[in-house]
């Protein structure tokens, strides 16, 4: 079973692309070449009905069973995450009960997804909404941020991208924030035109480094982020790093949430270029 949003499997968020079942029945017809093909196509059929809400019947001969699945994959296309899942699933339980059986695999899958545009995209165990959500970029590798750090961008920023596949939007914004919070702190002792950097934690950092760039875009960005940084944390804001305040507070949702990651994604790229452009300056200050 795939993990993605739970809302989905009661609320379908749309159908599955059109060229998607075609491909996959394709696929199924080509498994059946190394098995018995009505047990096969029975075996799909069963989780396709499952996808679909409807009850699966044995057909009495291979003919039916492959009209019968065809009719069951149309009504299960209906809701492209579970259509997604019957399938995956399905092939999953075949390589595990039959060791010489090969069938596609998540990447094989996802090819599939890509060519038909489907919106879609398997990452074991989550099924992603690439349609939904496509993340902000954060570089990979900063090359003035110190190894260890880079491996904490990067578990942070799959932390994020789980939860929010998962539908935990309130995990996957405080994951994001709390990494926002750790990138400022690579800017203790920078060099700025009032001397350093020196505050300890994320708002004195910002603060100090809002003052050194006053007067310019630099100092505008910053704002918003101190802003956002502020709201998320409160108790009756966001609620994600202090609680939320049980009278006052809102929960965050999913579609928010999104919105949030990909805000703190652009800010966390954005001190990342900027600590970059701080070491050069202060490279070449100590070479003249």
């Amino acid at each position: 079973m795939l993990t993605f949003d739970n809302n989905w499997r009661f609320d379908s968020p749309g159908a599955v692309a059109p060229g998607v079942p075609n491909a996959f029945s394709d696929l199924i017809n080509r498994i059946c070449g190394q098995g018995n093909r009505h047990a096969i196509l029975e075996h799909f059929k069963s989780g396709f009905a499952a996808a679909a809400g409807v009850p699966h019947h044995r057909s009495s001969n291979e003919s039916w069973a492959a009209t019968d699945l065809e009719r069951v994959m149309e009504e299960a296309a209906a809701n492209a995450p579970l259509f997604i899942e019957a399938f995956y699933d399905g092939c999953q339980d075949l390589a595990r009960n039959n060791a010489d059986m090969v069938v596609p695999d998540a990447s094989r899958i996802n090819r599939v997804l890509a060519e038909n545009s489907a919106g879609y995209e398997i990452r074991p165990p989550n099924l992603v909404a690439t349609a939904h959500h496509q993340a902000i970029p954060v570089p990979e590798k900063p090359p003035a941020l110190e190894e260890q750090a880079q491996k904490l961008i990067e578990e942070s920023l799959r932390g994020s991208d789980r939860a929010l596949a998962e539908g935990n939007g309130r995990q996957a914004v405080q994951e994001v924030l709390w990494l926002l919070e750790t990138i400022s702190t690579a800017f203790r002792g920078s060099e700025t035109q009032d001397g350093s950097v020196q505050g300890r934690y994320f708002n004195r950092i910002i603060g100090e480094l809002r003052k050194d760039g006053r007067g310019s875009h630099q100092e505008q960005i910053l704002a918003w982020m101190v802003a956002l940084h502020g709201f998320l944390s409160s108790p009756t804001g966001g609620g994600v790093r202090h609680g939320v305040d049980l009278n006052e507070g809102v929960a965050v949702k999913i579609n928010e949430a999104r919105l949030y990651c990909n805000l703190i994604r652009s800010y966390i790229s954005y001190l990342i270029s900027e600590h970059e452009r701080m070491v050069q300056a202060a490279g070449r200050s100590r070479l003249r």
